[in-house]
């Protein structure tokens, strides 16, 4: 079955890929949007990466450098499939995030489901506010009145 498609469209989506297109490559990866939010003592990175499979996603830390890579593979189809349109945007997709010292990046947990890679990062220990006990000193005992 042939599908029909509105040429003006076509047009528009060309243009579109020309002026930024969405095709990345390991030398020049596409980004890939993200959402980051503290939650309690832990930072939340959220990464959209739809059609990726997880064994495509890379994520790397390095001197409080996060790296995600990921790839975009084509979809294999059988040998009697005819490609009526292809517009899902193939290829490598990067994100590098600089972290601060307070994050305890041995501790990073990371979940990919329904498309998103979900990173949390907890707050090291050494980072998290805590009350500093103040004790009563005998420095008044010690004092000695001077007359002038």
């Amino acid at each position: 079955m042939l599908m029909r498609t509105d040429p003006f469209r076509e047009l528009d989506r060309l243009a579109a890929q020309l002026a930024s297109p969405s095709t990345g490559t390991w030398s020049r990866p596409s980004a890939m949007p993200m959402d980051a939010y503290r939650a309690g003592d832990e930072l939340v990175v959220m990464f959209d990466l739809p059609g990726v499979a997880p064994d495509a996603i890379e994520v790397d830390v390095e001197r409080n450098v996060l790296t995600v890579r990921a790839e975009r593979r084509p979809t294999v189809h059988a040998d009697d499939v005819e490609m009526q349109i292809a517009e899902r945007p193939l290829g490598v997709y990067s994100r590098q995030l600089f972290l601060g010292e307070n994050l305890d990046t041995d501790q990073i947990h990371a979940e990919y489901e329904a498309g998103v890679l979900s990173l949390r990062i907890p707050v090291a220990e050494q980072a998290k506010p805590r009350k500093i006990e103040v004790k009563a000193g005998s420095a008044g005992e010690d004092r000695k009145e001077i007359n002038a």
